[in-house]
């Protein structure tokens, strides 16, 4: 009899009842939020591998239930929150790109400036973005390569806006310059950020021009060799 007084409950209340001003689902995307936020303090403190449900959910300040009422397991949350940082720094280094005077390369410039400013104003974040979401799983690493296309096809076309760039033709020297970039981001995180983000940046530059005719490209818009920029 209680499960049957129970159904009716489910099926006479209005779909949106709000409790406190809010409905359901307002809440359920609250705690989604509180669950992203905690899980990018504890992967980035404590490391994806050694954290546990428990941790995150003390972290958001919320019970067990509530997680599995999001996420299916400790892997879909570590997938939703490296989409996460993806959304709000794919953003920041996009309007950076924007907003940014001169050509191609000064608009490259400026969003592997916003980019690795960004992993350095966030360190955890950064960690997430860079470290803890390599080699979990092949589904996890799926999104992963994903998120380098996005970033790769973002490079290319600021280099490129009328979308000539060999890269496109040359999809090794693409997938090699993007996996640079992000070799030089965990190098210099690795190191306690010990270079200068400007020397970084003109590294990373560099690596990215070979998006377009290779060195040629290089001397035309004066840019200085690779080696003379990270020791």
């Amino acid at each position: 009899m209680a499960h049957v007084n129970m159904h009716r409950v489910a099926v006479l209340s209005p779909p949106d009842r709000r409790y406190r001003g809010s409905s359901a689902e307002e809440r359920r995307a609250r705690r989604r939020e509180q669950f992203l936020r905690a899980a990018v303090r504890v992967y980035g403190e404590e490391g994806y591998r050694r954290a546990t449900v428990r941790a995150v959910c003390e972290a958001a300040g919320l019970t067990e239930r509530y997680f599995y009422e999001s996420f299916a397991n400790s892997e879909a949350l570590l997938v939703a929150s490296f989409e996460a940082v993806n959304r709000v720094l794919f953003s920041e280094i996009k309007k950076a790109g924007g907003a940014a005077d001169g050509g191609p390369v000064e608009r490259t410039r400026a969003i592997l400036a916003a980019y690795f400013a960004a992993l350095k104003r966030d360190p955890r974040s950064a960690r997430v973005f860079l470290i803890e979401i390599a080699g979990v799983s092949p589904a996890v690493d799926e999104v992963l390569a994903t998120s380098l296309d996005v970033f790769a096809d973002l490079l290319a076309l600021t280099l490129d806006p009328d979308g000539r760039s060999a890269s496109a033709r040359r999809p090794l020297m693409r997938t090699g310059v993007i996996g640079g970039v992000l070799h030089l981001a965990l190098a210099w995180i690795k190191s306690g950020y010990a270079q200068p983000a400007s020397a970084v940046v003109e590294a990373a530059l560099q690596l990215s021009l070979a998006l377009l005719s290779g060195r040629p490209a290089l001397r035309r818009r004066g840019c200085r060799p690779v080696y003379s920029v990270v020791k």
